[in-house]
């Protein structure tokens, strides 16, 4: 039991490195974009992308484990788009989301992404839009029932556990055009999982940045 329960701590060590990873990216990429969408000389935008935090409650049982999942869930991710017309987006997005349980370095973390197609409308500066994301992600659980995450010792009575799923995610949300290029997003959403997965579900309210060029 002693070599497994390390195991499962290597491997949360690799699920949290693994975490990181992609938000290098993001940052990569708004280190690009922003001088572009601050020097962008036509008033038609083609692109636009940012980062977005998010949280929200979720709930769900996992039957496997007679354990009910509840809490508030915290995460980050981003998005890119490009503008058919006037009215229409078309791109994708992705985002990591930790709920944390038992307060002693137990979770469940979803990490998904996929295809975004939504449709917006201009009232001055501001732009309501909805929309649907269609693709796929994984759910990683590490429950201990026993012990803590801060000690180095094995834990008797812990359990790993990763899953990936398909899903569909309806959204609506808001921006506000804060200059031409820099606008303030809020949009609200519910992830959906369209497998047989039991993994904590709610609607998730997120807030950010979106740079348009």
């Amino acid at each position: 039991m002693g070599s497994q329960m390390d195991g499962a701590e290597r491997v949360g060590d690799f699920e949290r490195k693994e975490m990181k990873r992609p938000l290098k990216y993001i940052v990569l990429f708004l280190l690009i974009i922003i001088p572009f969408s601050q020097n962008q000389a036509q008033n038609r935008q083609r692109f636009d992308g940012g980062m977005m935090v998010h949280t929200g409650y979720l709930h769900g049982d996992l039957t496997a484990l007679n354990h009910k999942a509840e809490g508030m869930t915290f995460g980050l991710g981003g998005v890119l788009r490009y503008h058919l017309g006037n009215h229409f987006r078309l791109g994708g997005e992705g985002y990591v989301s930790t709920l944390k349980q038992m307060h002693n370095g137990s979770y469940i973390r979803t990490s998904w992404g996929g295809l975004l197609a939504d449709v917006y409308w201009q009232f001055g500066r501001w732009q309501p839009y909805a929309g649907v994301t269609i693709g796929g992600g994984k759910a990683s659980s590490l429950l201990m029932f026993e012990g803590s995450a801060d000690d180095w010792e094995a834990e008797p009575d812990a359990f790993l556990h990763n899953e990936s799923f398909f899903f569909v995610n309806p959204n609506i949300g808001v921006e506000f055009a804060l200059t031409e290029a820099v606008h303030l997003t809020l949009k609200v959403d519910r992830l959906i999982p369209v497998s047989n997965i039991e993994m904590p579900k709610g609607v998730r309210c997120y807030l950010g940045f979106v740079f348009a060029h």
